[in-house]
């Protein structure tokens, strides 16, 4: 069992006998003499979502949850279902589009990297890579002279995803876009 002090983002821990991830952790200093230090801790129910807060002290002790994490990769979409096949034993797992709405304008056929999370076996999400390779296939002409550090324009990319991108870049072009916050990285 994990102290407190351990846990960092991403750590599958068990509360009220549920699966929880770690997705925000942040550490308070109290000023007082012999104050143990604080961890506010947030934490996301990996079958529904739902979130939940702690503060915990550093020595503090939490369970360790049992899940599970396979490299999978996006395999087809069939009406609002989306099925993924494991890299290693080619078995498939299925979710709803509710299930990873917030992932799929990132998914394409060919994205490696993902991450199915497991709970006794059965999928209960997916943790994308860091960022993912996508091309530009509408957006306002390039501007020639449009500097990197030039304003943005809005772009739509062949997944459907909208972001905003430097005026330099045009359609066609293939951009790194990171999966966390939707935000354009660098050309590809």
């Amino acid at each position: 069992m994990p102290k407190a002090s351990e846990l960092k983002r991403g750590s599958v821990v068990e509360i009220n006998g549920g699966v929880y991830i770690v997705r925000d952790i942040d550490i308070r200093n109290p000023s007082a003499r012999g104050a143990s230090t604080l961890y506010k801790v947030r934490f996301f129910n990996v079958r529904d979502g739902r979130k939940v807060e702690q503060t915990l002290k550093s020595d503090d002790f939490v369970r360790d949850g049992n899940l599970t994490r396979r490299s999978v990769q996006f395999s087809y979409r069939e009406g609002d279902m989306i099925t993924f096949m494991d890299s290693e034993d080619y078995s498939q797992y299925t979710l709803t589009a509710e299930a990873v709405e917030e992932q799929s304008g990132y998914m394409t056929e060919d994205l490696e990297g993902m991450i199915a999370l497991l709970v006794d076996g059965e999928i209960v999400g997916v943790e994308m890579p860091p960022s993912v390779t996508l091309e530009i296939v509408d957006t306002a002409p390039g501007i020639k002279g449009a500097s990197a550090s030039a304003r943005t324009k809005p772009a739509t990319l062949s997944t459907g995803l909208e972001v905003q991108i430097p005026e330099y870049l045009e359609i066609g072009e293939h951009i790194k876009v990171n999966t966390t916050n939707g935000k354009f990285v660098s050309r590809a």
